[in-house]
């Protein structure tokens, strides 16, 4: 079996996720075959795997630093909140419904067989399993059936590190309170205190340092900057969500929905010195960009309605009006058609007007789509006809099906990258494009460099720009050499020699 280790936070947004990512590319750095672990993830940013089934992306990106696809084991446990009361649960890759808070606290001790056959499964094939947790451990009133952290560490017998962010103040407080309310044998399982996101002069900190390790009886393994990588964050408090800064070149500019999924489908825009990429939630906000994207939702209804009563609908019908191109992925391409009706009571069986932009209706299937996909652009007339026969690859996650009217054009054609087998294998259209308008269910459009490139190319000569070509690296490549930055700052911050004896003991 695997050794293991367990990374826990005093609170959310700690840097759990990054943490785990940079000692999963550590440990495979160093020969080891690694994999990543969380049972229960609570997000809106998901991913499918070969065998088309859905799990947390955090726990996607922790696989590429680990260099190994993808597996729905390390995942087991998916909530994705689709009210503030409530979320779609989805176990071991598949929809099981729509749960309550309540109901499914209630269910927990049902999911722990669950959660230890696919930890033990994934550990008869691995050297080393780094295991996240979520939350804080010492939220008591939900301590009860924990599974995803002291009692995943439990059912792992692995030893926590438990990090603290000190960028959000009060870090000593946090840790030793933590502690404070942790049983005795779960204060014996942490091996070790992280602090996490420091900025300044070390030494300032260490008397603090030395009075943490007294009072708390723990080891500190590390101090732990505050990191310029640009690895894919995973939820709604993620930092650059919080961007509204409008750069020079080509304005981006995403609508921040209320229930906005899957917004790691710009990061790739990172590669782009000729696009600025901020977020709008208000009307005041939005101005006139360039372009508009409409990114994916766990709720279009919901959001579709927001976007009506806030004011932002008129906002973007007359930025486009005015010359800017707007662009709908997955739940944000439902919005940008005609209407979208939940017959089935996918999302509280209404029926609801969409912008208009395109020529498409949505309904909503009780049955999620979920597959790896990969094609090219349709033949494309106009100003982006450069776009045409270029290639695609990405993933659909979409309860939705859209249909194109009076004769529109689709925007791009697929297939299954992974199909069941070869005589499944089917092309399909996707999408639509009108003038300037462009939709499509394709998560991850954009990763792909020569659409990416040739869609801002166009974009800066509409704007009388000149694009700044050079020598680009691809985005998987860029991704890889994150993860080498984000290995190197932890080992030149973390005491890695006495991790290493942690997990051997």
């Amino acid at each position: 079996m695997a050794k293991s280790i367990m990374i826990q936070g005093t609170m959310s947004n700690v840097g759990k996720s990054l943490i785990t990512a940079g000692l999963c590319r550590i440990f495979y750095q160093d020969g080891f075959k690694t994999a990543p672990f969380k049972s229960q993830n609570m997000a809106l940013n998901s991913f499918i795997t070969k065998e088309h089934l859905e799990m947390g992306r955090a726990q996607a990106v922790q696989a590429d630093a680990c260099k190994i696809e993808p597996d729905v084991r390390m995942n087991p446990i998916l909530l994705k909140p689709t009210t503030d009361m409530g979320s779609q649960v989805v176990i071991n890759g598949e929809v099981a419904g729509n749960m309550r808070a309540m109901e499914y606290f209630k269910k927990k001790k049902e999911y722990i067989p669950i959660v230890r056959q696919a930890y033990e499964s994934l550990a008869a094939e691995y050297d080393i399993i780094v295991i996240e947790g979520a939350g804080s451990p010492a939220e008591i009133n939900l301590k009860q059936d924990d599974i995803v952290n002291m009692g995943m560490a439990k059912i792992a017998d692995a030893p926590v590190l438990l990090a603290g962010d000190i960028d959000r103040g009060g870090v000593f407080a946090q840790l030793t309170g933590t502690l404070m309310l942790l049983e005795k044998e779960e204060q014996e399982r942490i091996q070790g205190l992280i602090i996490n996101k420091f900025r300044g002069d070390k030494k300032i900190l260490e008397p603090g340092l030395l009075m943490l390790e007294e009072r708390c009886g723990k080891k500190v393994v590390g101090v732990v900057p505050y990191l310029d990588v640009e690895i894919e964050e995973e939820d709604s408090l993620a930092g650059s969500l919080g961007q509204k800064k409008r750069g020079n070149g080509i304005d981006l500019a995403v609508i921040r929905l209320p229930r906005i999924s899957n917004f790691t489908d710009l990061q790739a825009f990172t590669l782009e010195p000729d696009v600025s990429v901020r977020y709008a939630g208000k009307v005041a906000e939005l101005g006139q960009p360039d372009v508009i994207l409409l990114p994916g939702t766990k709720n279009t209804v919901k959001d579709m309605e927001w976007l009506r009563e806030s004011g932002l609908e008129t906002a973007i019908l007359r930025c486009h009006k005015k010359g800017s191109v707007v662009f709908g992925i997955c739940g944000g391409f439902q919005m940008l058609g005609e209407t979208i009706q939940d017959a089935y009571g996918v999302e509280g069986g209404s029926r609801i007007c969409g912008l208009g932009l395109l020529p498409v209706d949505t309904v909503f299937k009780e049955e999620k789509t979920r597959t790896r996909a990969q094609g090219q652009i349709e033949y494309l007339q106009g100003s982006f006809g450069e776009l045409s026969g270029k290639k695609v690859n990405g993933y659909e996650i979409h309860m939705g099906h859209t249909v194109r009217k009076n004769g529109a054009a689709p925007f791009l054609e697929l297939k299954d990258s992974f199909p069941d087998s070869k005589e499944r294998e089917t092309v399909k259209e996707d999408g639509c494009f009108q003038g300037t308008v462009f939709g499509t269910y394709l998560h991850g459009i954009f990763d792909e460099e020569e659409f990416r490139s040739a869609f801002v190319r166009i974009l800066c000569r509409r704007k009388g720009i000149s694009y700044q070509s050079g020598e680009k690296v691809t985005y998987q490549e860029y991704k890889e050499q994150q993860f080498d930055k984000l290995a190197q700052e932890l080992r030149n911050s973390l005491d890695m020699d006495r991790i290493y004896r942690i997990i051997e003991n």
